[in-house]
Formats: structure tokens, sequence, C-alpha cells
């Protein structure tokens, strides 16, 4: 009697066994699913010597920034869909100065940001029954592929209790590309800004991609701390509150974004003497 009990369990052992998902490779990975975020320090403002704010950009267009449009995963899926869901917190843009403050007041609805890149077009066809036209209405929905660029904000400062020049991330803003309704490009629109101290626990559950040891993942949350990308600094904090932008262009914008980056070295290097 015991026998005949046993061999449907077995047959359910089989079953349950056979229905899981293979594994793509030959070992389970979750080192990352399982990966906890490093606490910042707490910094005083006692020890604060010196400080500078700099917004820069991210082009995923650039070489050394492929990674940001890995297809498996693309960093700009992983933030839209944090913030819909409302894992996540998105503040209304704002330019200058004020952009990216994270007030209560800039706070967007999940329904509002939910419907950015979204757009219903309406076009002409023939029906393949009646051979007239009809109008039909086509719904657009975002193309992750879009999100070409990302602003960051973040501070530079020199810590005198622990002697160290160091740079905190403040915000993160995925930029989407605007066309118009017969498909010319006519600028680019910055989505909404995410508080990355609270976008951080989430970047490190999600894999990047690695090019030089594929059995060695890395996080996307260690892509930002590390720094593995390439940008270029659009403004700093000024007495004008000016973007780069307004004062120069193309090359000239270029090289004013590397004068303000050199800067910052020669301030930390002269700290020091040999």
């Amino acid at each position: 009697m015991k026998k005949i009990f046993l061999i449907p369990f077995l047959l359910l052992v089989v079953i349950s066994v056979s229905a899981q998902d293979v594994i793509d490779g030959i070992y389970e990975k979750v080192t990352t699913i399982e990966k906890e975020i490093i606490p910042y320090d707490d910094i005083r403002e006692a020890d604060i010597f010196w400080s500078k704010r700099v917004w820069r950009t991210i082009d995923t267009r650039e070489k050394m920034n492929l990674i940001f449009a890995y297809p498996q995963l693309p960093l700009s899926e992983i933030v839209h869909t944090a913030a819909v869901n409302g894992d996540l917190t998105a503040y209304t843009n704002h330019t200058g100065i004020a952009s990216g403050q994270f007030l209560t007041e800039d706070i967007m609805a999940t329904d509002k940001v939910g419907k950015i890149g979204n757009s219903i077009d309406t076009t002409w066809q023939i029906n393949a029954i009646t051979l007239e036209d009809e109008q039909v209405i086509v719904s657009n929905e975002l193309e992750w592929d879009k999100i070409v660029k990302y602003k960051i904000k973040e501070d530079w400062f020199f810590d005198e209790e622990t002697s160290t020049f160091q740079v905190r991330i403040i915000g993160v803003a995925p930029v989407l590309e605007s066309f118009d309704e017969d498909g010319n490009f006519i600028g680019d629109e910055t989505m909404y800004w995410i508080y990355y101290p609270d976008l951080r626990p989430i970047l490190a559950k999600y894999e990047a991609y690695n090019p030089g040891n594929y059995a060695m993942r890395v996080s996307w949350e260690d892509i930002f701390e590390a720094r593995l990308f390439s940008s270029y600094i659009t403004e700093e904090d000024n007495v004008y509150d000016r973007p780069i932008q307004e004062y120069a262009t193309a090359l000239d914008a270029l090289y004013e974004s590397d004068k303000i980056k050199n800067d910052m070295f020669k301030f930390e290097h002269d700290l020091w003497s040999f």
C-alpha cells in the first residue's frame, strides 16, 4: 500500500524538477541578486574644507558607454520600470542650479511618469476588404533605445577628517530623444530626476555587462561607484546660474568642460606638498 502512494509522490517530484528552468551556463548566478550596497560614511559639515557641485552627461553612444545600452536589460528599462512601479520617486526636471533639487512639490505621479515617451498617432490605410481609406489609431510605447543620455548631478568635496578628495552622486536623470510627427529630431528631453541614494539598492541587484571578464559580472551600482563611464561636464555651480552651452558651443564647450575638470584636479594636487 505504501508503494502505491509512493509512486505518485515520485512522479510529482520528477515533474516539478523537469518544470524548473535550466541553468544557462555552468553555474547559477546569485551573487548580484544577493548583493547589498555598502553604506556611505557620514560626512560632517565641519569636516568639509572645500566643495563644488557639477552636472555632467553620459552619452550611451560613446564607445566606452556601450554597456549602458546592453540589450538584454538596459539601464533605462531598470530605472523607468522602477519609477513607474513606485519603487523610485521621480522628480520634475528644472533648469539651472534648481535642476534636481528633490523637493516635495516636484514629485511626479506614477501615472504621469508612465506616459513619458508614449504617444498616439493616427494614420490612413487601405482596408483590405472594402478597399477604402480608413483611419487607424496607433499607440506608440517608450522605446528603450531612445534614451541615449543620462544627466548626473554630483558633489566633489575634500574631507578634512580622512584627508581625501571624494565625489558623491546626488541625482541621475534619463534623457530621451524627441522627434516631431515627421520623424525629425527636435532635441533632448530630460524625463525626470531620481535621487541616487534611493537608486543605489536597486542598481545593486542588476548586473551589467563586463567586457573584460564574463565570469565576473559587475552590478550597475558598481559602474557608477567605480565611475566606469565616460562623461563630460555641462555645468558647474556659478554666480550666473548658467550651463556651459549658454556661453560656449561645439569644441569650445568641450574645452570648457575639460578646464573645469582640470581645475578640480589641480586643486587636489596643490593640497599636498612633496
